[in-house]
């Protein structure tokens, strides 16, 4: 167990340290209460939902890998594995929801049927929790999905049942956010897209469109729900062509006034989302971020805390962009325990975000402005070594919720008593 007089005193030497180059490790902590991350809901039972009984879902390049024992099949244990691992970590925390988790009582009901009343139960549960809650139409692994075309296909039955399902889902968020009091971000991700050279994009990305402007034509107070829209480079079996590409749903949320989501497993491996934050955001009035780890492609690994995630906590930060940024993860690992994937993911992030705090911007600006390049390098080279980790291990004592290493043994406990008895 972590000794707390130790953990004091290392954090007084470090606030000696960071203040000595003006960085206040006391308001950067403080700050941290800004910082909100939605969690999703789909690593606690790799993304297959409650459609059916014990779904597994694939199709439109999503692919869990692995089957390590202890997955949730039943609501009830999805939302137990989300307050054990929100319980484990510092800050706020809210919950992202995928259409196909509704409470449906073992009722089949369609997606172009769903209403609020299929996930009032999970209102109540955040309700009770004291949380926000976010929304995401499910456009893959269906019947009507099977043909690599939801909201672009020229199959107008096709077409209006996906502007159904996604209209649909736009009203639950907006009623989810009425209840609880804060905005929920509703995100339009769509697989479609070919595996070998198509001929008419153009055809395609006028579909969707079209689509799109028939799925969102009511608008619902900002208040209650905004809108999100998601692009992919590429997904497995359609990697030739991707209907909503990054330039197709840019487009259309400057002109709609649209969240653009950014998911950093969702563009070229040499690209960094890090560096469209404040592009997007010149045009836009906020921004998703679905945070993952891409290794070579979008493979959805656990997030940890790299140069990638680094720079994305860092260019929100260095703007002052966290109240235009909704944070949310998005990776499913069930080749691990999966409340230890969610708390290592999310304290990788939340790190990151600390460590943005605790630099010294301004002075680092003023470097840049007056052409001392040398001097930025070394300055931000010295900082990688400065004593981080004891801020953030004050954070979490100020917070309640184990330090250091002293959540691996909770999880381990709760995988004894919970997880080996499914």
């Amino acid at each position: 167990m972590t000794n707390k007089n130790l953990v004091g005193k290392s954090y007084e030497l470090a606030r000696e340290q960071y203040a000595a180059i003006g960085v206040d490790t006391d308001a950067a902590i403080a700050r941290m209460k800004e910082l909100v991350i939605s969690l999703h809901c789909w690593q606690t039972d790799d993304v297959g939902g409650f459609e059916t009984p014990d779904a597994t879902l694939s199709g439109g390049g999503i692919q869990t890998t692995g089957n390590y024992p202890g997955k949730a099949r039943t609501i009830d244990q999805a939302r137990a594995d989300l307050e054990k691992a929100m319980s484990l970590l510092p800050g706020k925390q809210r919950v992202n929801l995928h259409a196909i988790y509704g409470d449906f009582k073992g009722e089949r009901v369609d997606r172009d049927q769903i209403e609020v009343k299929h996930f009032q139960s999970w209102i109540d549960w955040c309700k009770q929790l004291g949380i926000g809650m976010d929304f995401n139409a499910t456009c893959f692994a269906h019947p009507k999905a099977d043909a690599g075309f939801t909201l672009s296909s020229k199959d107008e039955d096709i077409r209006l049942f996906w502007v159904d399902h996604v209209s649909r889902c736009r009203a639950i968020s907006a009623e989810i956010g009425r209840q609880l009091g804060t905005p929920c971000v509703h995100n339009t991700w769509i697989p479609d897209g070919m595996k070998d050279i198509p001929v008419d994009r153009n055809g395609y990305r006028s579909q969707l469109k079209k689509s799109l402007d028939q799925a969102m034509a009511v608008e619902y107070p900002k208040e209650h729900m905004k809108d999100a829209i998601e692009s992919k480079v590429f997904g497995i079996g359609l990697e030739s062509m991707t209907v909503g590409s990054h330039e197709f749903y840019l487009g259309y949320a400057i002109k709609n006034n649209k969240l653009i989501c950014l998911d950093n497993g969702h563009f070229h491996p040499t690209e960094q989302v890090g560096d469209k934050i404040s592009s997007c955001l010149q045009f836009v009035d906020e921004v998703l971020l679905h945070v993952t780890r891409p290794v070579r492609w979008d493979s959805d690994h656990v997030v940890t805390l790299n140069d990638e995630i680094q720079l994305i906590a860092s260019e929100i930060v260095r703007n002052d962009f966290l109240s235009r940024v909704k944070v949310g993860l998005d990776f499913f690992d069930a080749s691990i325990n999966r409340i230890g994937a969610y708390v290592v993911g999310t304290r990788a992030a939340q790190k990151a975000f600390l460590v943005a705090m605790l630099e010294p911007t301004r002075k680092l600006v003023e470097l840049e402005e007056s052409g001392r390049y040398f001097e930025r390098l070394a300055m931000l080279e010295e900082l990688k070594t400065m004593p981080f980790s004891a801020v953030w291990d004050q954070y979490c004592l100020q917070e309640g919720v184990p330090v250091g290493m002293d959540y691996i043994a909770e999880i381990q406990q709760y995988e004894r008593d919970v997880l080996s008895s499914r």
